[in-house]
């Protein structure tokens, strides 16, 4: 027998990849209304921030913040209350490749500010410091599934406790050598502000059940490419779809033979 579907509403969106600085501009492309054209990601200045933690954010983190606070600025949400679910395939790849190299000197010391800036929930700290949030928070990975643990979590969490939780979805690049092992192109990734029951600023109501169905691909081929390079762009089809207001199903990857299928009911 089935599980019964997980149903929230889809409040916001924050999006940020190669080429596309934000969610309006996502929207445009996704739609066909405006032509791909690629380019290296855009990551703003973290401004909430203090001066301290501000020099010392990584890229991820950038991209973490900016993704979230997109989220909650299109759903006019009060960023404070939210529970929040941080989902991605690695940590910090630049943090990571210095501190190897590091440990490949005589020298094997190595800057605490850089360790913290190493571990897989630093991003969620980062939040933490900038918006003041005491709401209950998760941080997740799940390799190139990291999205779609993410997305499980996070609707569980809405469904269970009836609370509004925001999932970010990222990733960022890998340099050289450790690039050739774990090609990511670029840092990327999508936020979405969940919620329990419909209301004005509802964009969609999604239901995920189980599926073996293989993935929706993209038709535009440099779009598709983003989709199969940065785990956290599995998203694309999803975002499509909402980006189009349309309604229908669409098949996610997740853990290979369970993929996920949602179902999209526009607003």
């Amino acid at each position: 027998m089935r599980p019964p579907p997980l149903s929230v509403c889809i409040e916001g969106v924050g999006f940020l990849a190669p080429g596309l600085p934000d969610w309006p501009t996502a929207s445009a492309v996704l739609r066909g209304e405006q032509a791909y054209a690629a380019a290296p990601s855009l990551l703003p200045v973290p401004s909430l921030l203090p001066a301290a933690e501000r020099r010392r954010a990584s890229r991820v983190v950038k991209l973490a913040l900016a993704l979230g606070l997109e989220a909650v600025a299109h759903a006019e949400a009060d960023v404070g209350t939210l529970a929040t679910v941080f989902t991605a395939s690695g940590a910090d790849g630049h943090n990571c490749h210095a501190l190897c190299e590091q440990l490949a000197t005589d020298d094997r010391r190595i800057s605490p500010t850089r360790f913290h800036n190493s571990v897989h929930n630093a991003a969620a700290g980062y939040w933490g410091i900038a918006t003041g949030a005491m709401a209950p928070c998760q941080v997740l990975c799940a390799f190139d599934a990291s999205f779609g643990a993410g997305l499980l979590d996070a609707l569980a969490q809405v469904v269970v406790d009836q609370r509004t939780t925001l999932l970010i979805a990222y990733d960022s690049e890998y340099p050289e050598p450790l690039h050739r092992k774990r090609p990511v192109s670029d840092c990327a990734g999508v936020a979405l502000l969940l919620a329990p029951v419909q209301s004005v600023r509802s964009l969609a109501r999604i239901a995920v059940t189980p599926s073996s169905d293989a993935a929706a691909r993209l038709a535009d081929g440099e779009l598709e490419g983003l989709r199969t390079t940065i785990p956290a762009l599995r998203s694309l089809p999803l975002l499509q779809m909402l980006a189009r207001r349309e309604g229908g199903s669409v098949c996610l990857d997740y853990l290979p033979p369970m993929q996920l299928r949602v179902e999209v009911v526009p607003c």
